[in-house]
Parts: structure tokens; C-alpha cells; sequence
């Protein structure tokens, strides 16, 4: 079975795992749509008795209270039908609201967990449809089409016991017209499906192109190439505009089904009782009139919840088309045990490299090739070597967003495929080549590596990281706003901030991959006296390529394409 068949595979039994879910959370709505047939065949049957009161010359109503009286049940029976109603559509926003909190809850939490390997393979915009687009389009599965689904199936066959009552042969030919609907919807469906993923993948390369352009602005200006950029993403916009149309029409083609199929039974039992009136000799024609009146009148009532059906069905399809997708997110890690922290929190915790292979792309050869290391509780290790040697994806191996393909990495003699990612996380300090800071005051991106931080302890650290420095000039000290991406502070100052998070946390293991990278000679040498104070009485493990940085104490690892280096250097003598 090839990939594009396996993921179609566990999209459809995804969907149906979370159909079940649905119908459980439906059960109300059902009865609440059972209860409005009911009260419809009620309706019918008023209807009826008002029309032979007005045909019948002998036998129709004497007084015009009797008239008055069923146009009143009828108007009670009709309020009651749009209380139902109403009652009915606010539990499917419920359910369907709730049902897309949970999802979108869910696969953030999986995304966050995953960790930043994935922007690796996957453009953020395609991450941002994910959690917006693609959950939102299972909205129609939750609140339309299970509730509809089950009511396909009772509602009809509540009407067609009213009908079987009055004729049984109009119930089996009502029965039959019925069967032809979910063929025809069956039909249509095959290319709704297909059409649903088209328009998906056109909307991701939509967005994918247009957070790509938005964020190199300047340099599609600068290049003169903003005409070739707006036609390219006028040809994306009209792709989607084409593949959305197609999904319609197809959903316009399921519609027209049904209309017909109810036209043929509306004919067919039209025929029927003419026939069947006509043939009966000595048979009172207001007798014979009234069952085939109660008949035709049930004909819309049949085929209503196969039309809700069919309108929904394209919901199921769509939510097919988004679910490709979504399983595609890798699922939630288990949490973390009582054996895991004890692991990762043991003093003197070591560190072990045993012939670590790992490749980000196959195609592209390896990017860990048979690594060995060993690092001693509390001891620092500086990993030198060019860009593109793997110094970065050991760092990303150590905090757990990524795993070996083959060898070994074990943390206190366990391997560290088997310690759960939060638990890495949470004793573990990381300052990377570019601190991201979050739209807040400097306090709030400090606080942020513990919230439950006092005042005197987020102060106390912005001292330790040389953070009050430059605090002090700014209007508002550390309840100084920044923008987003830290907008407003210097990279050094950015990066000051990153390290005053690590006081904060005050993890015993840190990691830090290129912190000095992009900064001023004269920065540079304030952040490293920061840093050798916050490597005090840690596990420390620095990737640098930096001259200082190779200073910076401890022992040094030179790698090259992925492997360790023998000699003087990788003896560990700087």
C-alpha cells in the first residue's frame, strides 16, 4: 500500500474513531428530532382532517369551533415543532464547539511537544492551518453530520410507520425511493473526498506562500520583484478559488439527487393512489381520499432528514479531507513518571554518546555519523566545529525533540529514549543562537521560564543576567512592553533577557547552542561572563564555532560531519 493510500487510510479511521465520540454527545439531539417528526405527522394528520372537513358535503365539521380547534392544535403543534428546533441547533453548537476545543487543545499540546524538529519538514503556515483551518472544518462533523446520520436513520423510519398505517404498499414504494439517496450520495461522494484534499492542499500553499512573502517583504522590494510575487499569488489564490468550486459543484450533484429521488416517490405514490381510487368500485371517495392525502403529505417529512443528511454528508467528506492532516501530527508523549524525574534529577548526572547515528534527510547524508562522547556530572563540555558539523542536532537530541536512528544516548547509564520529553524538559536550561521573546513587558519573558516566579525572584535574576543594566534607561524598567520577536531590545539585550530565563529556571543541567552568535566582540564577552556564573555547579554543554566561546572553560569536543575528532582536542584538553 503506498503512503498517499495509507494516510487516506487513517484519515477515514480517524474520523470514524472521533464519529463515535460524536454520536455519544449527539444522543440529545436525536431525541429532540425524533420528537419534532412526531410532532410533523401530528401536523399532517390535522392537515388532512382540515381538508376533508372543507371537501365533504356529509360528515365535515358543523361548527366552526371544531374548525378553530384544529387550527389551534395545529399552531400548539407547530410552535412546540420550532421549539424543538431551536433547542435542537443550540446543542449542536455546543457539541460541535466543544468537540473543536478539544482538538485544537489536543493537537497544540502534540505540536508544542514535538518541538521545533518540525519546522524542519513543515512550514509554519501549514502548522497555523492545522490548528485553524483544518479543526475548524470538522466543526460540520460534530454539530451536522452525526446528528444528521442518526437522524437518517430513525426519522425516516418513524414516517414510514405513520405511512404503513394508513397503506402499506405507499410504505414499501416510500422505502424504495429512500434507498436511492444514499447510492447517489455514495457516488457523488467518492469525488467530494477527492476534491475536499485538492482544496486543502491548494489553501496550504496559498498560506505557506503568503507568510513567506509577508515576512521577506523588504527583500521583494528591494529586488524589484514585487509584480512577479503578486501574479505568483494571484495564480495560488485562483487555484483554490478553482478547487473550492469543485467541491461544490460535486455537493450540488449530491442535492440534485435527493430532489429527484423525492420526486419520483412523490409521482410514483401520486400514480399509485389514483390508480387504486379510480379501480374501487363502492368506495366513498372522501374515504379513499384521505389516506392517500396523509400520504403525499409525509413524502417531504421522509425525505427531510435524508435532505439534512445529505447537506451534512459533505461535512464528513470535508473533515476526511482535514483529518489527512491531523494525523499526521505526532501524538502525545507519555507523561512523565516518578522514575523519570528521579533520572533527571540525580546530582552528578552523566551524559553518554555510544556511536549516535541520526540523518534529518536520508538524501542528504548524515547528520550524526557514529558520535561518541561522555560529559560527567558537573562537568562543561564545549562542542567546537564548523556550521553544518552537528553540533545543533546534539543539543536537540539532549532536550528530547529528537530521537538516534541507531546508537545510544543514555543519560545516568538509562537510554534517553526512554525519559519522557517533559521530563527533559522541565530540569533542563536552554539558551539558543536566537532568543525568542513573546509581545509582553521584560518581566513577562522572564517569568515565562517559571510563572510561578515571585517579583523579588524575576528581579533577582534580571540582576544575575546583567538585565537591570540596560533596564534602567528604559522607560518603564522591566515593565518595559517589547513587540513581538523581542522588538525594541538590541540582539544582546535579547539575548541577556534568555539567560536571566535560565537563572530563573535554575536547572541543573544547561544547554546552549551558538548564545554568542551575531553579537558585538564587547557583548559578546558581557554575555559569556553571564553564562560561566550561570554554569556554576551544572552540567553544561555549549555548541559554538565563536573563538570566545571556545574559552569559555571546561573541555572541548571538535566535530566534523557528524563524528568526533581524535587527537589532542578530542582528549579534551583546550
Amino acid at each position: 500500500m503506498s503512503t498517499a493510500e495509507n494516510a487516506k487510510t487513517a484519515a477515514r479511521a480517524w474520523v470514524g474513531r472521533e464519529q463515535r465520540l460524536g454520536f455519544r454527545a449527539a444522543r440529545p439531539i436525536l431525541v429532540l428530532n425524533l420528537l419534532g417528526t412526531a410532532l410533523s405527522v401530528a401536523q399532517v394528520f390535522t392537515v388532512v382532517a382540515l381538508l376533508m372537513g372543507a371537501i365533504a358535503r356529509d360528515g365535515g365539521f358543523d361548527k366552526d369551533s371544531d374548525w378553530t380547534a384544529v387550527l389551534a392544535i395545529f399552531a400548539g403543534l407547530a410552535l412546540c415543532r420550532a421549539g424543538l428546533n431551536v433547542a435542537a441547533e443550540r446543542i449542536a453548537f455546543g457539541v460541535g464547539a466543544a468537540a473543536r476545543r478539544r482538538l485544537r487543545t489536543d493537537i497544540m499540546v502534540r505540536l508544542l511537544q514535538a518541538g521545533p524538529a518540525m519546522l524542519r519538514t513543515r512550514h509554519s503556515a501549514e502548522l497555523a492551518s492545522i490548528v485553524v483551518d483544518r479543526v475548524e472544518a470538522l466543526d460540520g462533523l460534530f454539530s451536522r453530520y452525526v446528528p444528521a446520520a442518526a437522524f437518517a436513520l430513525c426519522g425516516p423510519a418513524l414516517v414510514l410507520i405513520a405511512v404503513a398505517v394508513a397503506d402499506s404498499w405507499a410504505a414499501l414504494m416510500l422505502l424504495g425511493c429512500g434507498l436511492l439517496v444514499p447510492v447517489a450520495m455514495a457516488l457523488a461522494g467518492i469525488g467530494a473526498a477527492a476534491a475536499s484534499r485538492g482544496q486543502f492542499l491548494a489553501m496550504e500553499r496559498l498560506q505557506s506562500r503568503f507568510v513567506d512573502r509577508i515576512r521577506g517583504i523588504a527583500t521583494i522590494v528591494l529586488y524589484g520583484r514585487t509584480e512577479d510575487e503578486a501574479q505568483r499569488l494571484a495564480t495560488a489564490a485562483d487555484e483554490l478559488r478553482g478547487r473550492t468550486m469543485r467541491v461544490l459543484r460535486v455537493a450540488f450533484l449530491s442535492s440534485a439527487a435527493l430532489d429527484l429521488a423525492a420526486a419520483l416517490a412523490m409521482v410514483s405514490l401520486a400514480l399509485y393512489f389514483y390508480r387504486d381510487i379510480t379501480t374501487k368500485a363502492g368506495v366513498d371517495f372522501v374515504i379513499a381520499l384521505g389516506p392517500a392525502l396523509f400520504v403525499l403529505l409525509l413524502v417531504p417529512e421522509f425525505f427531510a432528514p435524508l435532505r439534512a443528511f445529505s447537506a451534512a454528508y459533505q461535512d464528513r467528506l470535508h473533515a476526511t479531507g482535514a483529518a489527512a492532516a491531523l494525523v499526521d501530527v505526532p501524538p502525545l508523549p507519555a507523561p512523565a513518571t516518578p522514575r523519570d524525574i528521579r533520572i533527571v534529577e540525580a546530582k552528578g548526572v552523566t551524559v553518554v554518546f555510544e556511536d549516535v547515528r541520526f540523518s534529518w534527510d536520508p538524501t542528504r547524508g548524515a547528520a550524526l555519523n557514529g558520535l561518541f562522547f561522555r560529559v560527567a556530572g558537573g562537568e562543561t563540555l564545549v562542542l567546537a566545529g564548523p556550521s553544518g558539523a552537528g553540533k545543533s542536532t546534539v543539543i536537540e537530541m539532549l532536550l528530547g525533540f529528537i530521537r538516534p536512528d541507531s546508537g545510544k544516548v543514555t543519560i545516568n547509564g538509562v537510554d534517553i529514549a526512554e525519559i519522557v520529553p517533559q521530563a527533559l524538559s522541565r530540569f533542563t536550561a536552554w539558551i539558543g543562537q536566537r532568543p525568542v521573546l513573546f509581545a509582553g513587558t521584560i518581566r513577562d519573558n522572564i517569568r515565562f521560564a517559571r510563572p510561578e516566579a515571585t517579583d523579588p525572584e524575576v528581579e533577582a535574576a534580571a540582576a544575575a543576567a546583567h538585565v537591570e543594566g540596560f533596564a534602567r534607561d528604559l522607560p518603564q524598567g522591566l515593565d518595559t512592553p517589547v513587540g513581538e520577536g523581542g522588538h525594541g531590545l538590541s540582539g544582546g539585550q535579547a539575548q541577556r533577557v534568555a539567560i536571566a530565563r535560565a537563572y530563573l529556571k535554575n536547572a541543573p543541567r544547561l544547554r546552549m547552542d551558538e548564545p554568542t552568535a551575531h553579537l558585538a566582540p564587547v557583548t559578546e564577552a558581557d554575555v559569556l561572563d553571564s553564562l560561566r556564573r550561570l554554569a556554576v555547579g551544572r552540567t553544561v554543554i555549549l555548541a559554538s564555532h565563536a573563538a570566545a566561546a571556545h574559552a569559555f572553560g571546561g573541555r572541548r569536543l571538535d566535530i566534523r560531519d557528524g563524528r568526533a575528532l581524535t587527537g589532542k582536542a578530542a582528549r579534551g584538553v583546550v
